[in-house]
């Protein structure tokens, strides 16, 4: 919480750029969450969601949308822009449970998961599980890991499968990296798709 809260402070948010450089993009995937629903789609979760640059969208679509972040500042800032259909909570994306939030159809992670390190990592993946409904699905942007990892941050398609052991991987897609500038557009982002397995066979 700390790093961020820092960085909020004193306006250094380079990760708010991807949005605007990638709407087309995010456009893209979100559409893809709701082919195969039926509406009422469900109850969203935007992870990490910061200011809210993503979650009106989500309700904008038509989810029943919560957007959850430790950053107090952050959700105050959200909450002051949100429109009907979304609620902002301050919380512990690494202890969702004790939010007491319910359960979700759909869960949304940009950039979130890849600055935890692994032990948060693991109790992330635990918490989204516990919050999951059948059949809900994650979908998540996320760097790949580089030589400059401890400023950037970043993940390995093994990382996020050891953290959500109890969902499939459908699909990964390289991120665009438009507008991302150096360094961060040589950090490999990727998009993953994963779906709550309904059951697990030894």
């Amino acid at each position: 919480m700390g790093k961020y809260s820092l960085l909020y402070r004193f306006g250094v948010t380079p990760w708010e750029r991807y949005g605007p450089a990638a709407a087309a993009s995010i456009t893209a995937f979100l559409d893809r969450e709701e082919v195969d629903r039926t509406r009422p789609l469900g109850r969203a979760l935007d992870l990490g969601c910061g200011r809210g640059q993503y979650t009106p969208e989500l309700a904008r679509r038509g989810w029943e949308t919560v957007g959850i972040d430790v950053v107090p500042s952050a959700i105050e800032a959200a909450r002051r822009k949100a429109p009907d259909g979304v609620s902002y909570v301050v919380g512990d994306v690494t202890d969702l449970p004790s939010a007491d939030l319910g359960t979700f159809d759909f869960f949304l992670d940009i950039g979130c998961f890849q600055g935890l390190d692994a032990a948060q990592r693991d109790a992330m993946g635990r918490g989204v599980t516990a919050l999951a409904n059948p059949k809900a699905t994650l979908l998540m942007l996320a760097f790949g890991p580089t030589r400059l990892r401890s400023v950037l941050e970043g993940v390995t398609q093994a990382e996020v499968e050891a953290a959500f052991p109890e969902w499939d991987l459908l699909v990964i897609d390289a991120a665009d990296t438009a507008g991302l500038g150096w360094p961060m557009s040589r950090s490999a982002p990727q998009w993953y798709r994963l779906r709550r397995a309904t059951s697990r066979h030894p």
